[in-house]
């Protein structure tokens, strides 16, 4: 990577990561504490409070796409920043299941991973973007693993607004990073005249990204309204859980990183994807021969292959999406690819929550495993994009080549 690239990366994956370490504190003790609600003793309520963050970041993410191509990046991005965080404090000051909703929804009104993703692929070239996009992903991992060893003490000390209004003050801090460390914006995508969403959701390799990214998340989030139950039965209390989800994240970086990046620069991004989600699929057939009577070992072992998957798959599949996406309608592509994202949030904290309360976590488990095995037979005709040349990709080779 160039400088400017590293640049570009770091910073952008900064704002990604603190907008996620305030969403995942929240995430491992949330379907636990909202029971302490007046209206949290109905488990589908909660996997609604859960999803609902994903239905409103669904619906704005194409209109912030949009707005990012043709207003500017970083103006976007502050503005869903700023709504991120009155969705926090508004959640904080809830005194209800019903006010936890409310500001779960206004959390999601801020849709920026569109706007966000765009601006990283304008700064950055086709061969390096798969890094770019991972140390996002790896940002995001390496928050979610802070989140499991930080949550239930931060809880038991301040908690659930407590946890709320920290991630209101993470999403403000978020805007900072944006206008004094984020490299300007290059002017190539504003061409709003030009962006064409049907264009978009007629191309059959970005839908089936798009199909992709809404069947990941929504299986990521079903299995978490039973995970936290699972590890329970098997022995180990919840302010415990670090340690079986720290080493499994930790661990699974570093499989990521001595295959995807080795096996793309080969010219095996195929097959590095579909085994990713095979491995998925492996996955919840596992967990579910195991939910029907916990044992924490395998757990374990299972939760270390499941985000060895997930993040080959969340480092690969927004790089595809922005290398397929025509420079100029970028915002838009990567706003129906976040919107299927987000719709998969919601897709799944729901359905996992109706699962989980009428057939139990093997219902839910089932279904994943199903919902993947559908995706593989979606993704298989994939075949992974050609570099585009474009002026900034250009000037970033130029430079490359100086230092």
């Amino acid at each position: 990577m160039t400088p400017l690239e590293r640049r570009a990366s770091l910073s952008l994956a900064t704002i990604f990561a603190v907008r996620m370490l305030g969403l995942f504190l929240v995430l491992p003790v949330f379907a636990l504490e909202a029971a302490h609600y007046p209206g949290g003793d109905d488990p589908a309520r909660i996997g609604l409070a859960m999803g609902i963050y994903g239905l409103t970041q669904a619906v704005l993410q194409i209109p912030f796409g949009l707005a990012s191509d043709r207003f500017g990046r970083k103006r976007v991005i502050a503005l869903g920043l700023l709504l991120f965080a009155a969705g926090s404090f508004t959640a904080a000051l809830a005194t209800s299941l019903h006010g936890l909703i409310l500001g779960r929804a206004l959390q999601g009104s801020g849709a920026v991973s569109a706007a966000v993703t765009a601006l990283l692929a304008d700064q950055t070239r086709d061969e390096m973007r798969t890094k770019a996009m991972a140390l996002v992903g790896g940002s995001i991992g390496l928050m979610f693993a802070v989140s499991l060893l930080a949550s239930p003490a931060l809880a038991g000390l301040i908690g659930l607004p407590g946890l709320f209004t920290l991630t209101g003050v993470l999403a403000l801090s978020g805007i900072a990073v944006v206008f004094f460390w984020t490299p300007p914006e290059p002017a190539e995508h504003k061409d709003a005249g030009r962006t064409r969403i049907a264009a978009v959701l007629a191309d059959p390799q970005l839908l089936r990204l798009d199909a992709g990214i809404f069947i990941l998340h929504a299986v990521q989030l079903a299995m978490w309204v039973s995970i936290p139950t699972l590890l329970v039965e098997a022995g180990l209390p919840k302010a415990l859980h670090w340690h079986v989800y720290l080493p499994a994240v930790l661990a699974s970086f570093l499989v990521m990183g001595g295959t995807l990046f080795p096996m793309e620069r080969r010219g095996y991004l195929r097959a590095a994807f579909l085994g990713a989600i095979a491995l998925v699929v492996l996955v919840e057939a596992g967990l579910w021969w195991d939910s029907r009577q916990p044992s924490l070992v395998p757990l374990s072992m299972l939760l270390f292959a499941f985000f060895c998957g997930f993040n080959v798959l969340e480092a690969s599949q927004p790089s595809l999406a922005s290398r397929l996406a025509p420079p100029q309608a970028r915002g838009a592509a990567m706003g129906v690819y976040n919107t299927l994202q987000s719709l998969g949030f919601f897709t799944g904290g729901v359905v996992g929550g109706w699962l989980a309360k009428h057939v139990g976590p093997e219902g839910v488990f089932v279904t994943c495993g199903v919902m993947m095995l559908l995706w593989l037979a979606v993704a298989w005709p994939m075949r992974a994009p050609a570099p585009r040349r474009s002026p900034v990709r250009e000037a970033l080779a130029d430079e490359a080549q100086v230092t």
